[in-house]
């Protein structure tokens, strides 16, 4: 039975942390499938279980089709190299060491320049519209920052981008990106491949410049109240656990060799 059937609570803490490393390589090599990378740069990084001072993160350098679950460097939230090998991106210290630090939620964060995403956060107005029920499950957890401050080389922005995320799990960055969170790497997966999800089909709407069709406010508060409280669930998982866990059995048959 694969490890991905059991809690992390019946896992000793050196398998809840093999298992980490997995899921976190399967993001990487699921990211490039996916088209949401941007050649060496960008970044996914996942606190290390059992800890509350550091977070894995791929040496510098490496394709994101290149990462195995052995390739991990551990960073202490001072930007330290505390295991592994390798040079630590200034960028992804500067904007994830904070994010896991302030976010009690943040276990993982992903940040990427993906391209609809991006294109949209490069738009006046960059707000998911209320158009479609993906749309609005989406929106209701995005916050948006509506400023660009220039390369993130110092922890202070990413201590910014904290404060603007706040209790949401999706971030839209102004004239840059997108960055999502989440208790798992399958729900910060989730979130990142939904968001993009929702900004393609809302440009490909737009392309057409014929009106958009909006959904009526008692429509998207019954929506939304549902998403929050009644929608129905499977097995006790989450559809982000199911979701990725098909993901990587994709990944099985393709690439296996990312859980080396």
């Amino acid at each position: 039975m694969p490890l991905e059937t059991h809690a992390a609570a019946d896992l000793s803490l050196s398998d809840q942390r093999r298992q980490a490393r997995i899921d976190l390589a399967a993001a990487h090599r699921l990211a490039v499938r996916h088209g949401f990378n941007e050649g060496i740069f960008n970044h996914f990084t996942l606190r290390v279980p059992g800890t509350d001072d550091r977070y894995y993160q791929i040496p510098f350098g490496l394709h994101w089709s290149e990462v195995t679950a052995s390739c991990f460097m551990e960073v202490g939230y001072d930007g330290t190299l505390l295991a592994g090998e390798g040079h630590v991106e200034r960028s992804a210290y500067c904007i994830h060491a904070p994010m896991h630090r302030l976010l009690p939620n943040a276990a993982a964060v992903f940040h990427t320049h993906m391209p609809y995403a991006s294109a949209l956060a490069r738009l006046e107005d960059p707000q998911i519209l209320p158009i479609g029920q993906t749309e609005l499950g989406t929106s209701m957890r995005t916050a948006y920052d509506d400023i660009y401050t220039g390369p993130a080389f110092d922890p202070a922005e990413g201590e910014r981008l904290a404060r603007v995320t706040g209790d949401k799990t999706v971030l839209m960055m102004a004239n840059h990106g997108i960055a999502t969170v989440g208790k798992t790497v399958a729900e910060a997966y989730d979130r990142l491949y939904y968001a993009e999800r929702v900004a393609q089909v809302q440009l490909y709407a737009m392309w057409t410049n014929r009106p958009l069709k909006m959904l009526p406010k008692e429509v998207v508060d019954h929506t939304i109240a549902t998403y929050r409280g009644t929608a129905p669930t499977y097995g006790g998982r989450s559809n982000a656990e199911w979701h990725f866990d098909a993901l990587k059995r994709i990944l099985d048959r393709k690439e296996p060799d990312y859980r080396d």
